[in-house]
């Protein structure tokens, strides 16, 4: 019998994606019969059921889902192995970059100063939630991923390496009542209203923690979907928040906004670089990597007029 075959693997991913013969021979161009056939061969060489009908939709089965890790790896290797073919005959290097929201300014940092260093190497920059991030990682999408911690159910999956501190800082409008004062406890922020994150995002799950830690918990919160929208209620004077160091640099320096000395804050997190393993990258990707994590330090001296590090 054959073996399977990439045309196979096509149909068998597109089919996953869309759920139906019909929809999948459709995003392919093909006839259904053409697509049914193909899936038929495959399903003779495996032995057993790669679909299995639910309603008006197929699912996989078991032994289609065992399958399916493989079969979109296979395809985003040669994905990857185009996009090189694409470099050699352009000579213009390709990068693909995905950040959460939060580490924005560190990304466009890292980027503009490589880029001054690398003038033939174009970069796709993808700055979005955690959720989105997490997908991505599990599609094998993007060369590099920062955020802050991986993602605990494919951990065992990635290479990540710890690039610097992200300092969780309470955030304040300088008219504050807490903004003058050398400690507040969390008995007081306890009853104190605050601006907070969404739930499902990495900083709202990291000040939970935090929370649960030491027995307190915030009744009284509203929650933002954006950190920008967290920086201006909180500077319009709604109520503290809790935020990345990394995305209120300005608005400390310019004064808008105050570091509170809360009581258990800064929360100390770090930013990492992760790749899904299997993920082959290319000498470009190896590159910003590499300056990164060389970059790292002179980013936090930045920082240095507002915060103080104590870990690095």
């Amino acid at each position: 019998m054959s073996e399977i075959t990439l045309r196979q693997l096509k149909i068998f991913e597109a089919l996953i994606e869309t759920k139906g013969y019909t929809r999948a021979a459709s995003s392919l161009h093909m006839t259904q019969p053409a697509v049914s056939m193909q899936i038929k061969q495959m399903q003779e060489h495996v032995g057993k059921p790669l679909f299995e009908r639910q309603g008006k939709k197929v699912e996989l089965t078991e032994a289609g889902k065992s399958l399916q890790e493989y079969s979109s790896r296979i395809l985003h290797e040669l994905q990857d192995m185009e996009a090189r073919v694409d470099e050699i005959r352009s000579g213009v290097l390709n990068i693909k970059i995905s950040a959460a929201t939060t580490a924005n300014h560190l990304v466009s940092h890292m980027l503009a100063t490589f880029s001054a260093k690398n003038s033939n190497i174009n970069f796709s920059l993808d700055i979005t939630n955690r959720a989105d991030l997490v997908q991505q990682l599990h599609n094998y999408e993007p060369d590099l991923v920062i955020m802050g911690e991986p993602p605990p159910l494919l951990k065992n999956e990635l290479h990540f390496q710890p690039i610097m501190v992200n300092p969780l800082v309470m955030i304040a409008a300088p008219d504050h009542k807490f903004s003058s004062r050398d400690h507040v406890s969390m008995e007081e922020l306890s009853h104190s209203k605050f601006i907070v994150r969404e739930k499902g995002s990495g900083t709202k799950a990291a000040i939970d923690r935090v929370l649960a830690k030491h027995g307190c918990a915030f009744t009284n919160t509203t929650e933002m979907s954006s950190n920008e929208a967290i920086k201006y209620s909180v500077m319009a004077g709604l109520g503290l928040g809790i935020a990345s160091l990394h995305t209120i640099k300005m608005e400390l320096e310019s004064g808008h906004l105050v570091m509170i000395k809360a009581e258990n804050f800064p929360i100390i997190r770090h930013w990492h670089i992760i790749k899904r393993k299997g993920k082959s990258l290319s000498p470009a990707a190896q590159a910003f990597q590499k300056f990164v994590m060389q970059e790292a330090d002179n980013y936090m001296k930045s920082y240095s007029d507002v915060y103080v590090c104590e870990e690095s």
